[in-house]
Protein backbone atom coordinates (compact mmCIF):
# COMPACT_ATOMS: atom_id res chain seq x y z
CA UNK A 1 0.00 0.00 0.00
CA UNK A 2 0.99 3.64 -0.80
CA UNK A 3 2.45 5.26 2.42
CA UNK A 4 0.62 8.30 1.55
CA UNK A 5 -2.80 6.01 1.40
CA UNK A 6 -3.89 5.53 4.91
CA UNK A 7 -5.40 2.81 5.44
CA UNK A 8 -9.80 3.45 6.18
CA UNK A 9 -8.86 2.89 10.27
CA UNK A 10 -6.19 4.89 10.41
CA UNK A 11 -6.25 7.57 13.50
CA UNK A 12 -7.38 10.55 12.36
CA UNK A 13 -5.28 13.76 13.93
CA UNK A 14 -6.20 17.43 13.85
CA UNK A 15 -3.71 19.86 15.31
CA UNK A 16 -4.11 23.48 16.18
CA UNK A 17 -0.74 24.81 16.60
CA UNK A 18 0.54 28.10 15.91
CA UNK A 19 4.87 26.71 16.23
CA UNK A 20 5.37 25.84 12.65
CA UNK A 21 8.18 23.93 13.48
CA UNK A 22 6.66 21.91 16.32
CA UNK A 23 3.65 21.73 13.55
CA UNK A 24 6.06 20.35 11.04
CA UNK A 25 7.74 17.69 13.58
CA UNK A 26 4.45 16.20 13.93
CA UNK A 27 3.59 15.74 10.21
CA UNK A 28 6.89 13.89 10.02
CA UNK A 29 5.78 12.05 13.06
CA UNK A 30 2.27 11.18 11.87
CA UNK A 31 3.57 10.51 8.12
CA UNK A 32 6.07 8.10 9.55
CA UNK A 33 3.53 6.35 11.40
CA UNK A 34 1.16 3.95 8.87
CA UNK A 35 -1.18 3.91 11.06
CA UNK A 36 -2.50 7.54 11.63
CA UNK A 37 -3.06 10.82 8.96
CA UNK A 38 -3.35 14.60 9.94
CA UNK A 39 -6.82 15.35 8.70
CA UNK A 40 -6.82 19.41 9.54
CA UNK A 41 -4.27 21.94 10.97
CA UNK A 42 -5.40 25.60 12.23
CA UNK A 43 -2.47 28.30 13.45
CA UNK A 44 -4.93 30.45 15.39
CA UNK A 45 -7.96 29.76 18.41
CA UNK A 46 -10.53 31.25 15.17
CA UNK A 47 -8.88 28.93 13.17
CA UNK A 48 -9.26 25.85 15.38
CA UNK A 49 -13.00 26.62 15.94
CA UNK A 50 -13.45 26.78 12.53
CA UNK A 51 -11.80 23.49 12.24
CA UNK A 52 -14.38 22.02 14.61
CA UNK A 53 -17.05 22.52 12.17
CA UNK A 54 -15.67 20.51 9.91
CA UNK A 55 -15.67 15.87 9.62
CA UNK A 56 -14.46 15.40 13.22
CA UNK A 57 -11.12 13.88 14.13
CA UNK A 58 -10.15 10.80 16.47
CA UNK A 59 -7.92 13.17 18.11
CA UNK A 60 -6.82 16.85 18.56
CA UNK A 61 -3.31 18.26 19.50
CA UNK A 62 -4.19 21.80 21.14
CA UNK A 63 -1.93 24.71 21.74
CA UNK A 64 -2.78 26.60 24.33
CA UNK A 65 -0.56 29.99 23.47
CA UNK A 66 -2.53 30.88 20.51
CA UNK A 67 -1.56 34.45 18.93
CA UNK A 68 -5.29 35.25 18.92
CA UNK A 69 -6.95 33.69 22.48
CA UNK A 70 -6.23 30.71 24.31
CA UNK A 71 -6.33 26.87 22.96
CA UNK A 72 -8.16 26.46 26.40
CA UNK A 73 -11.57 28.06 24.29
CA UNK A 74 -10.81 25.19 21.52
CA UNK A 75 -10.53 22.50 23.96
CA UNK A 76 -13.85 23.64 25.43
CA UNK A 77 -15.71 23.62 22.39
CA UNK A 78 -14.34 20.15 21.04
CA UNK A 79 -15.39 18.53 23.59
CA UNK A 80 -18.97 19.76 22.47
CA UNK A 81 -18.72 19.57 19.29
CA UNK A 82 -16.48 16.38 18.96
CA UNK A 83 -17.43 14.68 21.94
CA UNK A 84 -15.84 11.01 20.53
CA UNK A 85 -12.33 12.68 19.51
CA UNK A 86 -9.15 12.66 22.35
CA UNK A 87 -7.86 16.07 23.12
CA UNK A 88 -4.02 16.05 24.27
CA UNK A 89 -2.77 19.92 24.71
CA UNK A 90 0.87 20.64 23.38
CA UNK A 91 2.30 23.44 24.77
CA UNK A 92 5.52 25.27 26.19
CA UNK A 93 3.39 25.97 29.63
CA UNK A 94 4.24 24.29 31.91
CA UNK A 95 2.40 25.98 35.33
CA UNK A 96 0.32 23.95 37.35
CA UNK A 97 -2.84 27.22 36.33
CA UNK A 98 -2.59 25.94 32.93
CA UNK A 99 -2.22 22.20 33.37
CA UNK A 100 -5.26 21.90 35.51
CA UNK A 101 -7.88 24.33 33.53
CA UNK A 102 -6.75 21.83 30.24
CA UNK A 103 -7.62 19.22 31.94
CA UNK A 104 -11.12 20.88 33.64
CA UNK A 105 -11.65 21.83 30.63
CA UNK A 106 -11.64 18.17 28.65
CA UNK A 107 -7.93 17.79 27.83
CA UNK A 108 -6.95 14.21 28.68
CA UNK A 109 -3.41 14.25 27.56
CA UNK A 110 -0.46 16.64 28.46
CA UNK A 111 3.04 16.79 26.69
CA UNK A 112 5.27 19.74 26.54
CA UNK A 113 6.49 20.55 23.43
CA UNK A 114 10.51 19.65 23.50
CA UNK A 115 9.19 16.15 24.66
CA UNK A 116 10.83 13.61 21.90
CA UNK A 117 8.67 14.02 18.95
CA UNK A 118 9.99 10.59 17.74
CA UNK A 119 7.55 9.48 20.50
CA UNK A 120 4.51 11.01 19.76
CA UNK A 121 3.03 8.94 18.15
CA UNK A 122 2.84 5.82 20.72
CA UNK A 123 1.37 8.87 22.91
CA UNK A 124 -1.14 9.33 20.56
CA UNK A 125 -1.98 5.23 20.28
CA UNK A 126 -2.16 5.66 24.09
CA UNK A 127 -4.85 8.17 24.05
CA UNK A 128 -6.66 6.38 21.48
CA UNK A 129 -6.50 3.06 23.52
CA UNK A 130 -8.05 5.15 26.44
CA UNK A 131 -4.91 6.34 28.38
CA UNK A 132 -3.85 9.13 29.81
CA UNK A 133 -0.36 10.32 28.32
CA UNK A 134 1.61 13.23 30.33
CA UNK A 135 4.81 14.26 30.88
CA UNK A 136 6.99 13.44 33.86
CA UNK A 137 7.17 17.30 34.92
CA UNK A 138 3.03 17.73 34.37
CA UNK A 139 2.51 14.65 36.80
CA UNK A 140 4.62 16.40 39.15
CA UNK A 141 2.60 18.87 39.38
CA UNK A 142 -0.64 17.78 39.21
CA UNK A 143 0.44 15.17 42.32
CA UNK A 144 1.35 18.10 44.34
CA UNK A 145 -2.41 20.07 43.64
CA UNK A 146 -3.85 17.16 45.29
CA UNK A 147 -1.10 16.11 47.95
CA UNK A 148 -3.10 18.06 50.68
CA UNK A 149 -3.15 17.32 54.35
CA UNK A 150 -6.09 15.35 55.93
CA UNK A 151 -6.94 18.57 57.73
CA UNK A 152 -7.22 21.07 54.59
CA UNK A 153 -9.17 18.20 52.76
CA UNK A 154 -11.38 17.79 56.10
CA UNK A 155 -12.07 21.47 56.48
CA UNK A 156 -12.87 21.37 52.32
CA UNK A 157 -9.69 23.57 51.48
CA UNK A 158 -10.31 26.62 53.83
CA UNK A 159 -6.32 27.27 52.98
CA UNK A 160 -6.74 27.25 49.27
CA UNK A 161 -6.66 31.09 49.36
CA UNK A 162 -3.09 30.52 50.95
CA UNK A 163 0.14 30.09 48.93
CA UNK A 164 1.50 26.48 49.09
CA UNK A 165 4.83 26.29 50.49
CA UNK A 166 7.38 26.21 48.62
CA UNK A 167 8.89 22.53 47.75
CA UNK A 168 12.39 22.29 49.42
CA UNK A 169 14.91 20.32 47.12
CA UNK A 170 15.24 16.86 47.97
CA UNK A 171 19.22 17.25 47.08
CA UNK A 172 22.02 19.22 48.05
CA UNK A 173 21.67 22.72 46.45
CA UNK A 174 22.73 22.94 42.38
CA UNK A 175 26.02 25.08 41.48
CA UNK A 176 26.02 26.45 38.09
CA UNK A 177 29.07 27.83 36.32
CA UNK A 178 28.46 31.68 34.96
CA UNK A 179 28.79 30.52 31.84
CA UNK A 180 26.08 27.45 32.27
CA UNK A 181 24.19 30.43 34.04
CA UNK A 182 24.73 32.57 30.62
CA UNK A 183 23.12 29.47 28.48
CA UNK A 184 20.50 28.85 31.12
CA UNK A 185 19.13 32.06 30.88
CA UNK A 186 19.26 31.95 26.82
CA UNK A 187 17.28 28.53 27.00
CA UNK A 188 14.92 30.23 29.30
CA UNK A 189 14.10 33.18 26.44
CA UNK A 190 14.00 30.57 23.81
CA UNK A 191 17.49 31.11 21.92
CA UNK A 192 17.89 27.68 19.87
CA UNK A 193 21.39 26.14 20.25
CA UNK A 194 22.77 28.03 17.03
CA UNK A 195 21.39 31.10 18.48
CA UNK A 196 23.05 30.85 21.62
CA UNK A 197 26.22 29.91 19.89
CA UNK A 198 26.40 33.14 17.90
CA UNK A 199 25.92 35.31 21.26
CA UNK A 200 28.68 33.57 23.56
CA UNK A 201 30.80 33.45 20.48
CA UNK A 202 31.65 29.79 20.47
CA UNK A 203 30.39 26.22 18.85
CA UNK A 204 27.33 24.85 19.06
CA UNK A 205 29.36 21.87 20.54
CA UNK A 206 30.57 23.82 22.96
CA UNK A 207 26.74 24.83 23.84
CA UNK A 208 25.23 21.72 23.64
CA UNK A 209 28.00 20.46 26.40
CA UNK A 210 27.03 23.50 28.32
CA UNK A 211 23.40 22.33 27.81
CA UNK A 212 24.40 18.55 28.76
CA UNK A 213 26.07 19.73 31.91
CA UNK A 214 23.12 22.04 32.92
CA UNK A 215 20.85 18.86 32.60
CA UNK A 216 23.34 16.18 34.62
CA UNK A 217 23.35 19.08 37.55
CA UNK A 218 19.38 19.55 37.41
CA UNK A 219 18.65 15.52 36.89
CA UNK A 220 16.71 16.31 34.10
CA UNK A 221 15.68 15.27 30.37
CA UNK A 222 14.39 18.29 28.56
CA UNK A 223 14.59 21.77 28.31
CA UNK A 224 10.85 23.01 29.76
CA UNK A 225 11.90 20.55 33.37
CA UNK A 226 15.27 22.70 33.31
CA UNK A 227 13.83 25.64 33.67
CA UNK A 228 10.74 24.90 36.12
CA UNK A 229 13.50 22.84 38.27
CA UNK A 230 15.99 26.18 38.06
CA UNK A 231 13.41 28.06 38.97
CA UNK A 232 12.43 25.30 42.16
CA UNK A 233 16.26 26.34 43.03
CA UNK A 234 16.02 30.01 43.04
CA UNK A 235 18.66 29.80 39.65
CA UNK A 236 16.39 31.97 37.67
CA UNK A 237 14.15 34.96 38.36
CA UNK A 238 10.60 34.73 38.47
Amino acid sequence: MDAHSPSPAAIRVAVVEDDLGFQAALGRALSAAPDMTLTGKALTRAQGLALLQGAPADVLLVDLGLPDGSGIDVIQAATRLWPQCAIMVSTTFGDETHVMRSIEAGAAGYLLKDSDSAEIADEIRSLVAGGSPISPIIARQVLRRFRTSPNEAAAGGAGANEAPAPQPPGDAPVSLSPREREVLNYITKGFTVEEIARLMQVSRYTVLSFVRRIYSKLKVSSKAEAIYEARNHGLLAD
